[in-house]
Order: C-alpha cells, then structure tokens, then sequence
C-alpha cells in the first residue's frame, strides 16, 4: 500500500491503481472507469506518475460492488454476513447471544430468528406427507450399514425430486421449502425407540431416531438446546460449500446437499464421534487417565478439546454441560469429560469443545457414536438455508477464486 497525503486530509491511505484494481477484482482499466463514472474519486500522485485513491473509498465501492476484500489476518475470502458474529470467547445469532437464545427458545424458533430476525414462539415445522413418503422409501432402500449421514443425503435427493418448484430461489419459497425439508430429514431417519406424538417438537421428533431409551424432559431439553446452538458457526467449512453452491444459484436442496458432504469430513461434524468413543472408554475403565494417556503415548490428539476461534471453553460446550447437570443418569459421562479436561491440561493448555459436550450427551443416553453428528447435520441445515439467503442476494458466481498454477510452462509435446 502506498500511503500519499491528499490534499486537505493529511496522512490519509492512498492505494496505486493496482492495489485499487486488486482490491476490487477488477482490471486497472476499470478503475479508470469507475472514476469516469463517478463512482471513484483520484488524485495524480506526486510527481504525475499515475493515480491515487483512498482506501476507504475504495473498499466502500468494493462492498458495494460484491467483491472479495483480502483478510488483514490471512489473506482468505470474507464475506459480508448479518448471521452469527464470534469474538471474545462467545457468539452471536443476529446480534442476540446465541446460548441464550438456546437456552430459552425451541431449535424451531431459532431457526426463524436466524432466517427473519423475527422470533415465532410456537412455531412448529411439518414434512409434507408426499415429501416424507418419498424420502422414507428411498433412506430403506439403502444397505443395512450405512450411517446416519448417508441416510440424510440421499432423503435430501428424494426431497428435491418431489418439489417441482426447487428452482424458485425468492425468500418465501426458500423458507418454504427448508421448513418442510428440515423435519423431512427427521423423519426419514429410521425409529430406534417408540414414535413421537404428531405435531412435537423436532428435538422430540430426532429423539427416538438417536436412542432406544424413552425421553424425559430434562434430556430432551438438552438435545434441543443442542440442536438450537449448533445451528451456525460463522463459515465453517461446510457452510463456506453452501454459499459456494448458493453464489451459482443452486436451489436450497442442492445447498444442502453441499453442506453435507463436507459436513461428513472427520475433521468437521463426524469429529464428534471420535469423542464419543473416548468418552464411552473412560466411563468403562472407570477412569479418564488411561485413556488419555494412550492417546499421548501414540501421538494421537485427543478428541474433543480446543477450537480455533475460541481461547477458553466453546460456549457452546459450558452451555450443555450446564444443562446436563439436571440429568441424572449423564452424571458419571459429566465427571469423565471433566477429567479429560483436568488430565489433557497437564500437558497442554485445550478447554473443552462442543464435540466432547455432545459426547457426554450421547454417551449418557445410550446414542450410537455418530448421534453427535446426526445432530449436527440436522442442526446446521438452517444455518446453511440462512446462508444460501444471503447469497442468493449477492452477484452471482462472485464466489470464484483464482488458482496458483504450479505445473510445467506450455508449450510441451502431446504425450
């Protein structure tokens, strides 16, 4: 950057026409034309070498204009969104501290809340009859072994095929169409325990398919907590595919769809499972020590503890931990994640993840290992139908980064 003084703003930043230009997106040659246009103003640089801009200017245009602006961090895409805001060891649904909202609204109203910035106390959502039938033969057709994840991808296939009006990416049809998918998904998903009564909750609907046990109301207070805080995260990777399928105008299925796919990395939602596991082995030894020993001694990370984007405990974990201590039978699976806690910290200062929290959740209620990831990705289909709102009123295809070619220069003889 090269810093100019204008004339009547001293020591104001001023960027050379191909820092404008890189800042935009754009070539130098449309730089020149903004300021034709008026959309731009210059300044001859000292010397009469060239123009310079203000760099304020300069990104205001380029906010407005939907370009990519670099991260002063990393260098990595940002994109302008009214979602989730993460910063000092909490986070933000619209504005509203998101473990509150989840400690004192249904995953359904949340849900709203993140879509419309309006709250709808009540509100239920329901899987057309013809949508669910659909999406419950094809989820039966699938091999005996296949996981969770598997069955929500194909039951989302099945949805799309069933909606002839996919294609119709206004917000009242999008909103439409993700209130009746998300129950959808729900419903496809085979029953462990006995059915739900029509017209429940989703967290009481998603129960049985996750546990054989019958629900009481302090777990099942838990589980919808947990689907309420896991709805977004800022751009997680999964979400970073939603938006990407969203900027070339895929229908919200389809967005779906691509959020699922990375969801199912190990790295990202099934990392929950690799949790439980650890969990549900310290519980049977009795004790967290060996078990996290075994871990250090072969290098291994143990599961559940520290995230990127917090110093201190994810909020979202100290928030079902909280919750779970008015569950009786999820005492001994609390005192084993605390453990792990105590004993990792001897030798590396990580705090607890919501991967453990949902680990102590599914271990206590006898869940399969990837019951943390079902949740998740049932979870975060709102969050990636809010995202894909946002794009869907962005420039499309503006999603487009430019690849670094490392192979051998051309010309070079046909093989």
């Amino acid at each position: 950057m090269t810093d100019q003084p204008e004339p009547g703003r001293p020591d104001a930043p001023r960027l050379t026409t191909r820092e404008a230009a890189e800042l935009l997106g754009v070539k130098p040659e449309t730089v020149y034309a903004y300021v034709s246009r008026g959309q731009l103003g210059s300044v001859r640089a000292v010397g009469g070498r060239g123009s310079t801009f203000d760099a304020d200017e300069v990104r205001a245009l380029a906010r407005r204009s939907g370009r990519r602006e670099p991260s002063p961090a990393r260098g990595d895409l940002v994109f302008r969104t009214g979602i989730t805001l993460i910063e000092q060891d909490r986070y933000y649904f619209r504005g509203v501290d998101a473990t509150e909202l989840a400690r004192n609204h249904s995953y359904e109203e949340v849900a709203e809340w993140l879509w419309t910035g309006e709250l709808r106390p009540g509100v239920r959502f329901t899987a057309p009859s013809e949508t669910l039938a659909a999406a419950r033969r094809t989820v039966g057709a699938l091999p005996a072994h296949s996981g969770s994840t598997d069955r929500l991808r194909v039951a989302v296939t099945a949805a799309a095929a069933t909606d002839p009006l996919r294609f119709d990416l206004s917000p009242g049809a999008v909103l439409s169409s993700a209130r009746s998918l998300i129950p959808t998904l729900v419903g496809a998903l085979p029953v462990l325990g006995s059915t739900e009564a029509d017209g429940g909750s989703l967290a009481r609907g998603l129960w049985p398919r996750l546990t054989a046990r019958p629900a009481d109301a302090p777990a099942l207070a838990v589980l919808d907590a947990a689907l309420a805080l896991l709805i977004d995260h800022d751009l997680a990777a999964s979400t970073l595919a939603a938006r990407v399928a969203a900027s070339a105008r895929a229908h919200p299925y389809a967005v779906v769809s691509a959020g699922l796919g990375v969801l199912e990395g190990p790295l990202h939602g099934a990392a929950s499972g690799l949790a439980h596991r650890m969990l549900q082995e310290a519980v049977d030894r009795g004790s967290a020590v060996p078990v996290v020993a075994d871990h250090l001694r072969t290098g291994r990370p143990v599961p559940g503890l520290g995230h990127r984007l917090y110093r201190g405990e994810d909020p979202r974990a100290r928030t079902l931990f909280a919750l779970l201590e008015d569950v009786p039978q999820a005492a001994g699976a609390l005192a084993a994640a605390r453990e792990v806690v105590a004993t990792t910290a001897r030798h590396a200062p990580l705090h607890a993840n919501i991967d453990l929290a949902l680990a102590a959740l599914s271990v206590s209620c006898g869940m399969a290992a990837e019951a943390g990831e079902t949740v998740f990705a049932v979870s975060r289909t709102a969050g990636w139908i809010a995202h894909a709102l946002e794009e869907y009123g962005e420039r499309p295809l503006r999603i487009r980064p430019s690849g670094q070619y490392t192979g051998p220069r051309p010309p070079r003889p046909a093989p």
